[in-house]
C-alpha cells in the first residue's frame, strides 16, 4: 500500500527517490513510441471487446468509431493500453482514469450544488503508471488539433502547455499537506481566477455560456427530453435504437423477469450508499426502465436508465446503471483488488474526483441469460457540460489543455507519491518536449488504426451502422 510506504519516508527521502528515477528512466525517454514488432491487429482488439457486448448494438459502436480519427480514439482505450504497456514508465504509480482524453474532462455538479471542473469517466480506472493518463490526454489534444487544421507548431505549444501545467500543479501539491490536497477543488470561481486572464474575451464569453448551459443540463431537463405522458401516466419515451424502453425490448415473460431483476439491483445497490442518501433514495418509486446507448467506446455494454418519481410526477430522479467490465489496463497494470468491477469503478472515481455524485454506487446481478454482471449506478445527468474542441481556436485549446493538465495533477496527487513524482518531473521542460513527440507519433498510429477500421468496414469484415 502507498500509505505504508510513505509512512516510513521523510519528505527529503521521497524527493530523492523521484529525482533518482530520472537516471533509470530519463524524462526524454517518454518521447519514444514505435509499434511493437508483432503488434496485435487493432480491429482484432476491438472485436475481442465486442464479443461480450449486446450484438445488435456493436455495429453502432463501429459506425461511431469510423466517423473520424478522434471518434475512433474515444473508443480505442484498449488499443492504446496495449501500446502504452510497451513505453517507458518511471515506476511511480497513481490511480488512473484509464481513458483520460480531453472530452472526459468536464463540468459537473458537486453535492453542495457548486459547478466543478473534473474528470468524469472512470470505466477503465485502475492503479498504474501515471504516464499513461498524461500520454492519453496529450495525444487527444493533438488529434483534436489536427482535426481543426492547426499546424505542427501550434499543436506542440498546446501539448507543452498541458504538460507544464501538470508539472507545475503537481509541484504545488507536493508542497501541500495531505488534507489540503484532499480538499482541493477546481470550481467555476477557481477556473475563472486561474485561467480567466489567459483566455481571450471570446474564450471568457464561451466559458460563461458553457457554465450556464451545464447548469441547465440537470435531471429536469433530461426528464423533459426522455419522457412522455401517455394515458395520464409519465413514462420513458422510445427513441430506438438509442433509447429502448423495456416494454419494446422483450416479450412479456422475459421483460417481467428483467424488470424484476433491475428493480432488485436498485434495491440492493442502495446498500453501497451513505445512510442519509439511502434514506433519500427510498422516497422514490420506479416508474420506467429503458436500455440506452451511451458514448463511443461504451456502445454495446449494457446500460439502463431508470426513471424514479418522488412526491409526484414532476419530482423525477433519473439513474443510470452501466455495466462494468474488467479495465482495459488490467492485463498490463495488474488486476483490480476489488471484489467486483462496479466497486472498482466507484472506488476509483471517489479517489480521483474532488466530489462525486451522491447516488454513486455499485452492485453485481445475475441476468436473465444466466450471466453474472457488474454494474455501477449514478445520476444520468447532473449539471454536466462537455467541451466542443471542434469549435475551439488555438488559444482555446491551449487554455483548455492547461486546465486539463492541472485537473489531472490534482486527481493523481490524491493517490500517488506526489513528492517523488514532482521531483521526477522537475522544473525544466524536458518532459514537456518529450510528450510533444510522443503525442504526434501516437496520433499517427491512431490515424492508421482508424483507417484499418474503415477498411474493415468497407471489406465487410465488420458491420457498421449510423446512429
Amino acid at each position: 500500500m502507498l500509505a505504508d510506504e510513505l509512512r516510513h519516508r521523510s519528505v527529503a527521502e521521497r524527493a530523492a527517490r523521484g529525482k533518482a528515477l530520472r537516471k533509470a528512466v530519463p524524462r526524454s525517454s517518454h518521447a519514444a513510441y514505435a509499434p511493437a514488432p508483432h503488434r496485435t491487429d487493432p480491429v482484432d482488439v476491438i472485436e475481442a471487446q465486442s464479443a461480450t457486448r449486446v450484438p445488435e448494438l456493436v455495429p453502432i459502436r463501429y459506425g461511431r468509431m469510423s466517423e473520424s480519427p478522434f471518434r475512433f480514439y474515444r473508443g480505442a482505450a484498449a488499443i492504446m493500453a496495449m501500446d502504452l504497456a510497451t513505453t517507458p514508465a518511471s515506476g511511480i504509480r497513481a490511480q488512473l482514469c484509464g481513458d483520460a482524453h480531453l472530452l472526459n474532462f468536464r463540468l459537473l455538479a458537486s453535492p453542495e450544488r457548486r459547478l466543478m471542473f473534473d474528470i468524469n469517466d472512470f470505466d477503465e480506472t485502475l492503479p498504474g503508471p501515471w504516464e499513461w493518463d498524461l500520454k492519453r490526454l496529450t495525444t487527444s489534444l493533438v488529434i483534436a488539433s489536427r482535426a481543426n487544421g492547426l499546424s505542427t507548431k501550434m499543436r506542440a505549444a498546446i501539448v507543452r502547455a498541458t504538460v507544464r501545467s501538470y508539472r507545475e500543479h503537481m509541484r504545488q501539491f507536493a508542497d501541500m499537506g495531505n488534507l489540503p490536497v484532499w480538499y482541493a477543488q477546481f470550481d467555476d470561481a477557481w477556473v475563472r481566477a486561474q485561467f480567466g486572464a489567459k483566455a481571450s474575451a471570446r474564450g471568457r464569453k464561451k466559458w460563461t455560456k458553457a457554465t450556464a448551459k451545464a447548469r441547465s443540463r440537470d435531471s429536469l431537463q433530461a426528464f423533459e427530453k426522455l419522457t412522455e405522458v401517455v394515458d395520464g401516466r409519465r413514462r420513458l419515451a422510445a427513441d430506438p435504437p438509442l433509447v429502448t424502453p423495456l416494454r419494446d425490448l422483450l416479450p412479456d415473460a422475459e421483460r417481467g423477469m428483467l424488470e424484476d431483476g433491475l428493480k432488485r439491483l436498485l434495491d440492493s445497490y442502495s446498500r453501497t450508499l451513505q445512510s442519509d442518501r439511502r434514506h433519500l433514495l427510498d422516497q422514490y418509486q420506479v416508474a420506467g426502465i429503458a436500455r440506452k446507448v451511451v458514448g463511443v467506446g461504451s456502445v454495446g455494454t449494457r446500460c439502463w436508465i431508470m426513471l424514479l418519481l418522488g412526491r409526484d410526477d414532476q419530482d423525477p430522479l433519473l439513474l443510470q446503471a452501466k455495466e462494468a467490465d474488467e479495465s482495459v489496463l488490467a492485463r498490463y497494470a495488474g488486476a483490480s483488488g476489488y471484489a467486483t468491477q462496479g466497486e472498482r469503478v466507484v472506488a476509483g472515481q471517489r479517489l480521483m474526483q474532488a466530489t462525486s455524485d451522491i447516488f454513486l454506487g455499485w452492485e453485481r446481478v445475475d441476468g436473465i441469460d444466466g450471466h453474472r454482471r457488474d454494474f455501477y449506478i449514478r445520476q444520468l445527468r447532473d449539471w454536466k457540460g462537455i467541451a466542443a474542441p471542434e469549435t475551439m481556436r488555438p488559444e482555446g485549446l491551449h487554455t483548455f489543455g492547461e486546465l486539463c493538465g492541472a485537473t489531472l495533477a490534482r486527481a493523481h496527487a490524491r493517490s500517488t507519491d506526489r513528492i517523488a513524482l514532482s521531483a521526477y518531473l522537475g522544473t525544466s521542460d524536458s518532459l514537456d518536449r518529450a510528450l510533444t513527440h510522443f503525442a504526434e507519433s501516437y496520433a499517427d498510429q491512431n490515424e492508421a488504426d482508424h483507417q484499418a477500421l474503415v477498411d474493415a468496414i468497407r471489406s465487410g469484415r465488420v458491420k457498421a451502422e449510423a446512429a
